[in-house]
């Protein structure tokens, strides 16, 4: 099942009473989520845009009579991420099974990480996606949360939309808070975009990079970024000859360049050739939004150029991605 098909499920008609249980999610279950990766921001989007991508997790959930949780994880954390009940994927179903009334049986999760960690391509983002997609998942189907709640929890639990709204639904996500409830709306991307992302060896934490933004910015500069804001959705959508312009921030880049230097070098680098060139999220990944082939193949050589030149092309890896229409999938394989 596909994430935006969940608008279709009904929202649980009733919130049980805090600490309530009405019942247990069954054993015998067998659900696979894949969730794409997600570049946040987009440079003046702040906390507000989201692109997906072409980089996916992918975790299947089996649920047993036996109590326990068994973890097993390839990929990226493997060896370092938990493999038990603290691990984030499964905190995540457990939060969800639980605050829909029921009691979570034993658990096995294996979880094929692609997306690098603490790097500013939606990582926790991706683990919260799929635990709130898997947990719903293996509830009953007249106690599933519809599209529009999955979107709010999922932003609940990662603190802001901007990467979980993408990763449910795919392509370009506004999101925003209205009145305590997270939403967001889907935004056209145009075929010819290419998102080319250079990934630092080095993890930088989204609360290390917040913590180095200014409580107040200045009226002309929140002025600014949201004139360009407004032009970046429109170049996404129909003229990408204008991401260069569309993509010029105000509010965040510039402040939290101290602590990703290598990156913003890059970005300035890319961006002083034409090359719509952004931190993706809070970093230090930074992602240069292609008009076409031969610039994405422009971006491609500027990168490595850049990096031979500062000698530290070993410590990065340099990825062609693709803008990811369809967003988290669900199935279902076994339910008795």
């Amino acid at each position: 099942m596909h994430a935006s098909d969940s608008a279709a499920l009904p929202r649980a008609a009733s919130v049980p009473a805090p600490g309530a249980v009405t019942g247990a999610v069954a054993a015998g279950q067998d659900v696979t989520v894949r969730v794409p990766a997600t570049s946040a921001n987009l440079g003046p989007g702040f906390d507000s845009l989201g692109l997906a991508v072409g980089l996916y997790d992918t975790v299947r959930v089996r649920t047993s009579g036996e109590p326990g949780t068994t973890v097993r994880i390839i990929g990226e954390g493997a060896g370092t991420l938990p493999t038990d009940d603290t691990h984030l994927v499964v905190r995540t179903i457990r939060e969800t099974v639980e605050s829909a009334g029921f009691s979570l049986p034993g658990l096995q999760l294996d979880a094929e990480n692609v997306i690098p960690h603490g790097r500013g391509l939606g990582s926790s983002a991706s683990a919260i996606v799929s635990g709130v997609l898997a947990g719903n998942a293996l509830l009953p189907r007249d106690h599933r949360l519809d599209a529009a709640a999955l979107l709010d929890l999922c932003s609940r639990l990662e603190g802001h939309p901007d990467n979980v709204a993408p990763a449910l639904a795919g392509g370009l996500a506004i999101s925003w808070e209205e009145e305590g409830i997270f939403r967001s709306v889907s935004a056209p991307v145009h075929g010819d975009i290419i998102p080319v992302a250079a990934v630092p060896a080095t993890e930088l934490s989204t609360e290390s990079a917040r913590g180095l933004l200014p409580a107040q910015v200045p009226h002309p500069a929140a002025a600014a970024n949201s004139g360009r804001a407004a032009l970046l959705i429109h170049a996404l959508a129909a003229e990408p000859s204008l991401l260069p312009a569309g993509t010029v921030d105000f509010l965040h880049q510039d402040y939290r360049a101290s602590a990703m230097e290598p990156s913003a070098a890059l970005m300035r680098h890319l961006r002083e050739h034409g090359i719509a060139a952004v931190i993706s999220g809070a970093g230090p990944t930074v992602m240069a939004l292609a008009n076409g082939e031969d610039q994405a193949q422009r971006a491609e050589h500027l990168i490595a150029r850049h990096l031979a030149d500062a000698k530290t092309a070993h410590l990065w890896r340099v990825l062609r991605l693709s803008v990811d229409r369809d967003g988290a999938r669900v199935e279902e394989h076994q339910r008795y």
